[in-house]
């Protein structure tokens, strides 16, 4: 049986997944659209083509994404989700692509032909509504360890996630045992 309030699972898992590896992939300046499509293929996008125009508009919305997950607050946090679901959202409607892929929620203008910023600036943004509302706390954030500047989605229910990895949230613990002795 399913725990109730849980909502972080199959889709909405897979997207949060593409969400920050994206995320974290399009940090960098230099992010090619081969290297962006292997992103896109390692969470189920067949043939991904993105182009260099693509790359750049996906480094947009990342940029945009990143904001809400930088959110000091869950209120400001709420207000960005908002304004991209305002701006990129259309009605929703179930698709599987044909039968090619299980049953799926689309908001983005097009199954097969909506850019691809747009698609993922309003597939990652109902996510992080889902989130929000489901949990009434930031969806998120930027990696609190010094230096690391990734970013998590928070899908667990116990306390506040403030690290993107064990690696960090031990690098850091170990760090402050280090300049306590």
């Amino acid at each position: 049986m399913e725990t109730p309030g849980v909502i972080a699972v199959g889709a909405i898992r897979s997207v949060v997944d593409r969400t920050v590896d994206l995320l974290d992939s399009l940090t960098s300046e230099e992010v090619t659209p081969a290297e962006v499509a292997v992103v896109l293929r390692e969470h189920g996008e067949t043939d991904p083509a993105p182009t260099p125009e693509d790359v750049a508009a996906l480094r947009g919305a990342a940029t945009e994404l990143r904001s809400v997950l930088a959110a000091p607050t869950l209120d400001l946090a709420a207000e960005r989700v908002n304004a991209l679901l305002a701006r990129t959202a259309h009605p929703p409607r179930l698709s599987n692509h044909g039968g090619a892929f299980d049953w799926h929620v689309h908001v983005d203008s097009d199954d097969e032909e909506a850019p691809l910023a747009e698609w993922f600036l309003a597939s990652a943004a109902l996510v992080l509504a889902l989130l929000i509302s489901d949990r009434q706390r930031l969806p998120g954030g930027v990696c609190a360890a010094s230096g690391c500047e990734r970013v998590f989605v928070d899908t667990a229910h116990g306390s506040r996630r403030r690290y993107c990895s064990r690696r960090c949230a031990t690098r850091e613990r170990v760090a402050a045992h280090r300049a306590r002795t």
